[in-house]
Formats: structure tokens, C-alpha cells, sequence
């Protein structure tokens, strides 16, 4: 291939990341791909994202499907953000697009599709693999692990709370190709970023405590500002393990982010949360949802985060 080829992956996300990994070494290794530059994608970019060129040869990685793509991988409910989208998919169907909702994480749905449909498996990954799947699919033991875990994975996870979350993002891609989670858990800036990222958390935990409250239902309500602090998305479950779902604002300079979360830590049936949030311009899992909205929308917030609240609620009643 002569043209160097673009990857374009979900950020801050260690998922994402895991999984640019993935199909970076796949791509170079197994099918002559040169790797050229690589690109951090988060969910602002919706609205635009099928209007968006990509750089040709294209692969794009744990994000929404994009007509562009050479090589695809992604196991969100709301990955198709048409219905020519997904017809499009069914058209040009092949090894190289690779999708499976049921999937707790991307990373291990490439593990498993790449090893399946292309013999390819670089077993120096397995690790960082096993961890994206536990952190994707919020599998922790304890909201404390989730929040405050000392593993290697979980320190450079919690790092990716800064602000500056994308350039850091692409620099963790290109470590973790080459190095091992215990390696680059230690590196200077790793580190760094993780304490710090561990105050404003604790901080933010604190704030949360004062702007956040647990309806009748079960569902804890929120809207915080985290313009100097960072909300961790287990904050509820911090100051009410007994909630069964979290929906709330998160404010900052650049706008505001509408998230929700089943509980992990209680056994339920979910309502499919990001088919909900597909509704408002967002997306996600059955479990865990968001939609970011700018500035210009932010003072919508309130409104957009009741009718999501109502939803929630309706299809509770409806599957009682």
C-alpha cells in the first residue's frame, strides 16, 4: 500500500485505545497496511460524522460506522447512525467489518473476530485485551476499585481524566503497541496525570455529594459542575450503592455531557440506555449512555436530561 493509511479510534476510552492497538498491529502486520497517523474521535463529532471525509485508507475503531472505512470495529447498540448507514454494512458485509453489539468491549471483539476470520491472534496483547473487556463492562468487585484501583490498567484508565484527554490518548496508542501496562503505568507523565487525575476525582466526589440526590425509584439524579474538578461516572454508586440507575449532568466551559448507568453492582434487567440516548443525539450501551452537547445547547441540559429521565422510567413500568 503506498498511501499511508489513517486510524480513527473513540477517546479518551481505554477500550479505544486497547483496541487501536489491535487493529494497528494487525493492519501493519497481516495486511501490509503503513500506519500513517491516527486520530482520536469522541462523540461530540456525531452530528457531522457521516458528512466527515476520512483520510483514504481508512480504519476506524470503536467508534460509529462510517461508509469510508476499509476496516471497521465497533460493539455499540447505537453504531449505526442511519438506516443507510447499516444498509450500507449489510451491503459491503466482509472480514474487514467487524461488529457485534452483544459484545462487552471492542478490544474483545477484535481478540476474538481477528483470531476467527484471519488466524491472527499477537499474544502480547492478551493482557491489555482481558483488561479493556473488565473496564468496558464496568466488571470491577467494588465501586472503589472502579474509582481508586491500583493496577496498572486501572492507573493509566485513570489518567485519561485530564481535560487534554485526545493528543494524550494517541501517545497511550503508540506505548502500549510496544510496551507493557506495568511499563507505561509508570512512565512520568502516566503517572503524573494519575495523581493528579485522583484528586480532582476525590474532589469531585465531594462536589457530587452536594448536587446530587436518590429519587424513590431508585435513580440518582445529578448536575454538577466539573469545570475544575473531574465527575467520576461511579460517583453515584460512591454515595448511594443502592441506586439502581444514575442519570444526571456533567457542566463544563465547553458545554455539558447528559450520562446514565445501570448499577453494576446489582443484578437487574437494564433498559436499553443507549437506544434512549440515540433519541437525543447520543448513544452508547444497554447499560452505560451519554450525549455531549456544546455550549450553545448546554442551557438545554435540564430538559433534554427529564425527558431521558422519563424514558428511563416509562420502559421500567413497561417491562414491570
Amino acid at each position: 500500500m503506498e498511501k499511508g493509511a489513517h486510524l480513527y479510534f473513540h477517546s479518551p476510552c481505554f477500550d479505544g485505545i486497547a483496541s487501536c492497538v489491535l487493529a494497528w498491529d494487525f493492519l501493519e502486520t497481516a495486511r501490509g497496511w503503513r500506519v500513517e497517523e491516527i486520530h482520536s474521535v469522541n462523540y461530540d463529532a456525531r452530528p457531522t460524522w457521516l458528512a466527515t471525509p476520512l483520510e483514504s485508507p481508512a480504519a476506524v475503531i470503536d467508534f460509529l460506522y462510517h461508509p469510508q472505512a476499509e476496516f471497521w470495529a465497533d460493539h455499540h447498540l447505537t453504531s449505526f447512525l442511519t438506516e443507510d448507514g447499516k444498509q450500507d454494512f449489510e451491503r459491503r458485509r466482509n472480514p474487514c467489518l467487524a461488529y457485534d453489539s452483544q459484545s462487552e468491549s471492542c478490544a474483545m471483539l477484535l481478540w476474538n473476530h481477528l483470531a476467527g476470520a484471519f488466524d491472527y491472534r499477537n499474544p502480547g496483547y492478551e493482557s491489555l485485551v482481558q483488561w479493556a473487556d473488565k473496564i468496558d463492562s464496568a466488571r470491577y468487585a467494588s465501586v472503589d476499585e472502579a474509582i481508586f484501583g491500583r493496577q496498572a490498567a486501572l492507573r493509566i484508565n485513570l489518567s485519561l481524566a485530564g481535560k487534554d484527554g485526545a493528543a494524550y490518548s494517541g501517545d497511550l496508542v503508540r506505548l502500549l503497541r510496544l510496551e507493557t501496562l506495568e511499563h507505561v503505568a509508570e512512565l512520568p507523565e502516566v503517572k503524573a496525570r494519575s495523581q493528579h487525575a485522583e484528586a480532582v476525582i476525590r474532589a469531585g466526589l465531594e462536589r457530587f455529594g452536594e448536587n446530587s440526590r436518590l429519587e424513590p425509584d431508585g435513580i440518582v439524579v445529578f448536575d454538577v459542575d466539573s469545570s475544575d474538578v473531574v465527575i467520576s461516572r461511579y460517583a453515584p454508586y460512591h454515595r448511594f450503592p443502592q441506586a439502581r440507575y444514575s442519570a444526571g449532568i456533567v457542566r463544563s466551559d465547553e458545554g455539558a455531557a447528559i450520562t446514565a448507568m445501570r448499577n453494576p453492582w446489582r443484578e437487574f434487567p437494564s433498559v436499553p440506555l443507549g437506544e434512549i440516548f440515540e433519541e437525543f443525539g447520543g448513544g452508547g450501551h444497554e447499560r452505560v449512555a451519554a450525549v455531549v452537547l456544546p455550549s450553545e445547547r448546554a442551557g438545554h441540559a435540564s430538559v433534554i436530561l427529564d425527558q431521558i429521565i422519563g424514558e428511563i422510567r416509562k420502559k421500567e413500568t413497561g417491562r414491570a
